[in-house]
């Protein structure tokens, strides 16, 4: 496998294409019960199989490089990306989990998606895994996978690399009081750094259509949540910290754009922005940026983020 920074691309396998649609690479017809469960008495899908699954179960989509630096992780006994990738096939065969890749204007995506399907959670819950996966789950349009994606790269890059880093939740749930809403940013990470608990959450943005205005109405619920923050609202002790994941470092700039034209600041945050790419360096500590005000001109300046050494 190559390592993250070894990766040359310019642009993110997560960006926004022109155009950009979800096309299906599963496999179609019918598969039983009764010929998985002889698969699995064969042990032609075993263990490893299922820890595919309940990864898949709990980061929703994910690529076949995701779920084999997971494995990793994990410490599952699994020697390289192209048995990862025999798994997956194996899988996707008996319609236990499927496959998208993404077509635009620029031509076909060449890494593929993966996501749980119906037989997926059935052999999950087997096991007395909790899978909420549902058939409207995989109804998602391109842009929103690739937040999701964008979102899981930033978490698994972190479990690599940030020693500070204590724990981590996907898609928390975040309450605005005044507007009575619940809304769900694509992560929330806690660090214990220099004996204190710090938490981050992150909101990823992508450029498709009508992103500026859904940036703007989400930014008032964010702000209407840290104006009446009181410690353990949304099970925060303390007022954590907002990063945006945007697809390049023209796109933080528009990001930043949007809410100075909307007037939407926080007097108890800054805000922090960071990129796709910016999670493949070898360290991540010069991965945060932040813009600041200086004669009447808004400049960009790298933020020295130790926290994430």
């Amino acid at each position: 496998m190559i390592n993250d920074e070894e990766i040359k691309t310019k642009v993110s396998p997560f960006a926004v294409r022109s155009g950009e649609i979800k096309v299906f690479d599963g496999k179609d017809g019918y598969v039983s019960m009764n010929q998985i469960l002889q698969k699995i008495n064969k042990n032609q899908i075993n263990d490893i199989h299922f820890e595919i699954l309940r990864l898949l179960n709990k980061y929703e989509f994910l690529t076949s490089r995701q779920l084999f630096m997971l494995l990793q992780l994990e410490k599952v006994d699994i020697s390289d990306q192209d048995k990862v990738n025999r798994k997956l096939e194996q899988l996707v065969k008996s319609k236990i989990i499927t496959r998208y890749y993404f077509k635009s204007q620029d031509g076909s995506g060449i890494f593929r998606v993966y996501a749980m399907e119906k037989m997926g959670k059935y052999l999950l819950n087997s096991r007395e895994i909790d899978c909420k996966w549902q058939p409207s789950d995989n109804a998602k349009p391109a842009y929103m996978i690739k937040q999701k994606l964008a979102g899981n790269q930033l978490i698994v890059a972190y479990l690599r690399k940030v020693k500070a880093m204590k724990s981590f939740e996907l898609k928390p749930q975040i309450t605005s009081k005044s507007y009575q809403k619940i809304f769900k940013p694509i992560a929330r990470v806690d660090f214990t750094y220099n004996n204190n608990s710090i938490s981050f959450v992150y909101e990823v943005i992508r450029r498709n259509e009508g992103w500026e205005k859904a940036l703007a109405d989400r930014m008032k619920l964010w702000k209407d949540f840290y104006d009446n923050f009181v410690p353990m609202d949304s099970n925060f002790a303390n007022v954590p910290q907002l990063v945006f994941v945007c697809e390049d470092e023209r796109h933080m700039a528009e990001v930043f754009r949007v809410l100075v034209i909307n007037n939407i600041f926080i007097n108890q945050i800054n805000y922090y922005f960071t990129t796709d790419l910016l999670q493949n360096s070898e360290n991540l500590e010069d991965t945060l940026f932040n813009f600041y005000e200086e004669e009447g001109k808004y400049k960009i300046k790298r933020v020295n983020a130790a926290i994430l050494s």
